[in-house]
């Protein structure tokens, strides 16, 4: 698959990288690789290093895990979990203060929290622990699935970011010092169905305009529609449609900030599908892979030294004209499990009130709100 490209300072589509280049022509991958995050942030990653056969049985089991018994979902709600993991149902978080249009499962790579109540640790570790499963016997083989593609993204990422570094001519591992050690470390994902909208009136927000926070994000779009789209420099909306065999790659704030701004994270948003007649009315699922820094990391503590021809790369783009997402500005202050957990807190108000009361009080004084 060839990589394409949108030349100048905007863009009007997402590029697309074929991993498979690395073993033919690497420096047009990076040359590739190096627009697409200075200029776009977003890009297509073909004939990506994982199992093929891992990601066929998890798209064929996404569809047979939404369609568990709802006590069984709510078995493992979120609510029961303070490292924020399990079920939510739809319309159980919030973006901008406006519902979210879509029902979810947050997972994570295998980790024992390093948290203990009573010992002098940050509260911010409690945001990291071990996830929450349905009964094996429900979906026999889920679970051996999801943490065997969980460990082949966690690879990727982590390759990825020392391409990254390639890219921006710096030593491959010029970021090692924003992870922990690998006991210390948990990334996240989820598994999302968008319900159909059938009011022709409703809102089809399934999640409103953000940005990632952590480095990398790695999308698995899990069936054939539309419904992502990434907002360019002018405020345009622009589809990113599924394409078999691609994950979708995008950068998080914390990696834009540690690049100084030249690895640029863009503004995105997901529409629910909505029912129109003669078209197949099924859900759109998706299933996201989230890399996570360390927990205790200040982003601000480490300045990276890019070489003066890369830093002019950010001369030849445009400036963000309009952005419809919520900007971070607690990443120079605050540790980053700190941040991570006041973003928690405020999408999960339930989960705060139960497991961070403190938070809770101080983002909510009100008390849940009707969504929560």
């Amino acid at each position: 698959m060839p990589a394409t490209t949108d030349a100048g300072a905007n863009f009007s589509s997402v590029p697309v990288l074929d991993f498979a280049l690395l073993s033919t022509d690497k420096p047009l991958f990076i040359s590739q690789l190096r627009h697409a995050l200075v200029n776009v942030g977003f890009l297509y990653l073909a004939n990506p290093p994982v199992s093929p056969a891992y990601i066929a049985s998890l798209i064929d089991y996404t569809p047979k895990f939404f369609a568990l018994p709802q006590e069984a979902k709510e078995a493992i709600r979120m609510v029961h979990s303070p490292h924020f993991l399990g079920y939510s149902r739809l319309g159980a978080e919030l973006t901008k203060g406006k519902i979210d249009h879509r029902e979810q499962f947050d997972f994570a790579t295998r980790h024992e929290t390093r948290w203990r109540e009573g010992e002098d640790v940050p509260e911010y570790w409690r945001l990291w622990g071990p996830a929450q499963w349905p009964n094996e016997s429900l979906i026999p083989g889920f679970r051996a699935t999801l943490e065997g593609y969980f460990d082949q993204l966690q690879e990727l990422s982590y390759t990825f970011i020392s391409l990254l570094c390639e890219a921006f001519g710096l030593a491959p591992d010029a970021f090692d010092y924003f992870f922990d050690k690998p006991e210390n470390m948990q990334h996240r994902g989820k598994i999302v169905q968008y319900p159909v909208v059938t009011d022709p009136d409703a809102d089809d927000q399934g999640v409103g305009p953000h940005f990632d926070g952590g480095f990398l994000t790695f999308l698995l779009q899990a069936s054939p529609h539309k419904g992502l789209q990434v907002q360019n420099l002018s405020g345009q909306w622009i589809d990113a449609s599924p394409i078999p065999g691609t994950f979708v790659v995008n950068i998080g704030k914390a990696l834009e900030f540690v690049t100084q701004g030249l690895a640029r994270a863009t503004s995105h948003r997901v529409l629910s599908p909505r029912a129109v007649p003669g078209e197949p009315s099924t859900p759109r699922y998706s299933i996201p892979f989230f890399q996570m820094i360390s927990l205790d990391v200040r982003l601000a503590e480490r300045t990276i030294k890019f070489p003066e021809d890369i830093l002019k790369l950010k001369e030849g783009r445009g400036e963000l004209g309009k952005s419809d997402s919520v900007n971070y500005s607690e990443f120079d202050r605050k540790p980053s499990g700190e941040v991570n957990l006041i973003g928690r807190v405020k999408s999960h108000p339930d989960v705060a009130q139960r497991y961070y009361p403190r938070l809770f009080a101080q983002y909510f004084p009100d008390g849940l709100p009707s969504a929560g």
